[in-house]
C-alpha cells in the first residue's frame, strides 16, 4: 500500500496555533497569451482534503474538473485574482503576479493571517517602480502578511495544491472563451502556451490584443491581419 504524504503538514501547526491559512499559487506565468491567474484557498481547520488532490499539472482535465466541487466544500473560502496581458506588459511579470495575488486576497470574505506560497519567493511583494506613462499598479495591501514559501508546494501542501487546481480550471476556461474568434491560435487546447500551432499562427497572423507583446514572440511573416 502506497503511503500518502501528509498534505496538511504545513497548515496544521499554523492552524493549531490559531492562524487562518491561505494557500497561494499562480497559473499562466509562462503563457504567451491570456491572463495570469492566482488562486487563493483559505483553511480554518484540519479536515483532510478531497481524495486525489495533487499538483494541478499532474492531474487530467477530467480529474481537475471533478475536484472543483469537493474543494469548494472543503475550503473555508477561495478566490482567483487576475492580471491581463496588457497589465503584464505594463508592469512586468513579478509585479503583475503580486497584483493578481493581492486581488485574490481582496475578495476573500475569510481574512487570512498567514500565507503559504508556492515557490521560492513571496508573491505578495514586488518592486512598485514602473515606466513613465504606465498606469500605476494598485497598492500591494498584503505585502506584510506573514508568509511561508514552499518549494513544490503544489504537490506537498493541501491549500497550495487546491489553489493550483482551482486557478488552472478557471484559467483554462477563460482561454477557451477567449479562443472564440481566434481559433487559428489553438488556445482552446494550448491555453496560450507556446505550442507549435500557436507559434505558427503568430508568425502568419501576428499577435492579438490578448498576447503579451512585451515578450519575445515569433516575428510575423505575412501581411495578413489577425
Amino acid at each position: 500500500m502506497t503511503h500518502r504524504p501528509d498534505l496538511l503538514a504545513f497548515e496544521r501547526p499554523l492552524l493549531e496555533g490559531g492562524d487562518v491559512v491561505v494557500g497561494i499559487d499562480e497559473v499562466g506565468r509562462g503563457a504567451l497569451a491570456g491572463p495570469m491567474a492566482v488562486g487563493a484557498v483559505v483553511l480554518t481547520g484540519t479536515t483532510p482534503p478531497p481524495e486525489g488532490l495533487d499538483d494541478s499539472k499532474l492531474l487530467s482535465v477530467t480529474r481537475r474538473e471533478a475536484l472543483v466541487g469537493p474543494l469548494e466544500q472543503w475550503a473555508a473560502d477561495w478566490s482567483i485574482g487576475w492580471t491581463s496581458a496588457a497589465e503584464i506588459d505594463a508592469w512586468g511579470l513579478r509585479l503583475a503576479l503580486a497584483v493578481a495575488a493581492t486581488r485574490a486576497i481582496d475578495v476573500l470574505t475569510v481574512r487570512p493571517t498567514h500565507a503559504l506560497v508556492d515557490g521560492s519567493f513571496n508573491l505578495l511583494r514586488a518592486p512598485l517602480d514602473v515606466g513613465f506613462g504606465v498606469a500605476a499598479p494598485p497598492r500591494l495591501a498584503y505585502d506584510t502578511l506573514p508568509v511561508t514559501t514552499v518549494v513544490k508546494g503544489d504537490s506537498a501542501c493541501a491549500s497550495i495544491a487546491a489553489a493550483s487546481v482551482l486557478a488552472k480550471v478557471l484559467r483554462d476556461r477563460s482561454m477557451v472563451a477567449l479562443s472564440q474568434g481566434f481559433e487559428d491560435y489553438g488556445w482552446a487546447s494550448n491555453k496560450g502556451y507556446g505550442a507549435e500551432v500557436h507559434l505558427e499562427a503568430i508568425r502568419r497572423l501576428g499577435p492579438t490584443t490578448h498576447h503579451r507583446t512585451s515578450w519575445r514572440l515569433p516575428e510575423r511573416t505575412s501581411s495578413q491581419v489577425a
